[in-house]
Parts: C-alpha cells; structure tokens; sequence
C-alpha cells in the first residue's frame, strides 16, 4: 500500500454495508493521501438467463410472442439497473465527500464484478467491500457469493467490512511466523494507515509453537517503524476461535491479516481458516496479499 498514485476502490451495491465501505474507504484514503473510485456493476446475465428459460418448450408461435415480451421487459429492467446504479453512485459520492474527500470519482461498469475488478486491478491500492452484498445481506452464515472469488484473483490488500463505521483505534495481527504473515508485518510498519494505533500482534499455538524469539522479532520490527503501540501475544487453541475471542474482549477495531498457506493454520487462500474468520469475525477484516 505505497504506490500513491493507485485508487482505494469501493464497491457499492446497494446494501446495508455500502455506507460503511464508502467510509471506511474515506478513512484510508485520507490516512494514506489516495484518491478514492467508487465501483458499481451491472450483471444482467442470471436475470437475462432465467427469463429466457420461462420460454420452455411451447408452440412456436406462442414461443415467440413470448420471447418478444421478455426482450421488452429485459430492456425496461436494464435501464431501470442503470438509473438505480447512477443513484446510488450519487448517494455513495455524497457520502464521501462529506467525509472530507475531494473529488471522487465514480464508475458504473457492465458484467461481473469479478471480471471488473481483474481489469482494474493494476490501479488498486487497496479495496474495501462488504462481506454480504444485497443477495445475502439478510443471512449471517454466509459470505457474500463473489468474495471468495474476488478474493482468490486479487493480488491486492482487501478490506472486507461487515458492520457500521468505526474509527480504527486499535488492530490486531494474525501472526504464524509464514512468509505471508512477514509480509504483512512489512506492510503494516510502512503504511501510514497504521500510524498512531495500537497493534495487538497475535499468534495461537499448539503446546510450545513459536519460538518466542521470532514473536518478538515480529514486534520489533513494528516498533522501529514509529509510532505503533505494540502488544506481542500468544495464545493457545483453535486459531480462528482463539483470534475471535481475544478480538471480542480487547475491543479490536479491525484484523489484519496474510493470505496463510502451508502453515499450521492450514489450507489454500481461502481454506477453512480464512472462510472461518470471514464468517465469525464481527469487525472488519484486512486481508493482505
């Protein structure tokens, strides 16, 4: 998260999250001097798809006139997604503004978000989504049905937020010791996002785990960067478990975290550990890549 000239991108649907990510986008923007995109896209596919199919297998005439019909009710439900989009672009453009951004800027795409975000991933700083977009917003067992893919094809720090906005005061760090969590040690102690804060650097081991000395090496390297508070802690237990409770009774603000592999908090970028996080965590969680 250095590159300035790069967009911190939010993506807006509609849902009950969308105000919180225009404002948590205008947190970083300000915190790291970034401009700030305000993304929204327009799907018709499945819509498109499962009108086509109530065609079925009628008469040919009937077919036809039919199909006439879903045609004209498809362009009306187009320019309706359209106009609905343009709004609420309105609306999350005003909202950052009185925010304190300047000149926003906002874009209204065609297709998938996924595809969408891989074309405009060079110009990524960071991106700030929420973990339930309008389809799943009313089901808390679940994560929204693009984020994983989104996450699985971005190279790019994501912020998945799932509640109202809170100023950051105090983060914490999901530490395994792995080359990905190193990697987000470097990233935390040479961002200016984290300045002021205070860090919550967490491992959880089974029996001895850890080397201590590695631990606080981690912390070390946070404390010469300026300006962290740092807490260096180990727990013992199952990880995400462990990560979510300490969360719960220390008041973290937000949990940062790398994409883990090959470590004992096993599994691919979105195995059980990160899908477990994304699903039981209650604050936003920063994912870095």
């Amino acid at each position: 998260m250095n590159n300035n000239t790069n967009w911190v991108l939010a993506c807006i649907d509609g849902s009950v999250l969308s105000e919180a990510v225009c404002d948590y986008a205008a947190w970083i923007a300000q915190r790291v001097n970034a401009p700030i995109k305000l993304l929204h896209t327009i799907d018709p596919h499945h819509e498109t798809a499962a009108l086509s199919d109530l065609s079925g297998n009628i008469g040919v005439d009937s077919r036809d006139h039919l199909l006439e019909e879903i045609t004209s009710v498809e362009q009306q439900r187009s320019k309706l997604r359209l106009q609905q989009g343009k709004l609420l672009l309105q609306a999350a453009k005003a909202r950052v503004i009185d925010a304190g951004i300047a000149d926003p800027i906002t874009n209204q795409r065609h297709g998938s978000l996924v595809e969408s975000l891989i074309e405009l991933e060079n110009d990524i700083r960071v991106l700030i989504i929420g973990v339930r977009g309008k389809i799943h917003e009313n089901q808390p067992d679940k994560i929204g049905a693009k984020l994983e893919s989104i996450i699985r094809s971005l190279h790019k720090p994501i912020l998945v937020v799932n509640e109202a906005f809170k100023t950051p005061q105090r983060i914490m760090i999901a530490y395994d010791g792995s080359p990905a969590a190193e990697k987000a040690i470097d990233m935390v102690a040479n961002s200016p996002l984290y300045k002021g804060l205070s860090c919550h650097l967490v491992c959880v081991c089974k029996d001895d785990g850890m080397p201590d000395n590695l631990l606080e090496k981690a912390a070390n390297k946070l404390i010469a960067a300026g300006d962290i508070e740092v807490f260096p802690i180990k727990l013992k237990g199952k990880a995400d478990h462990a990560l979510c409770e300490y969360q719960d009774k220390n008041d973290i603000n937000m949990t940062v975290m790398g994409a883990f592999s090959h470590t004992r908090i096993h599994d691919l970028l979105l195995g059980s550990f990160t899908a477990k996080m994304l699903l039981n965590t209650r604050k936003p969680l920063l994912l870095l890549r």
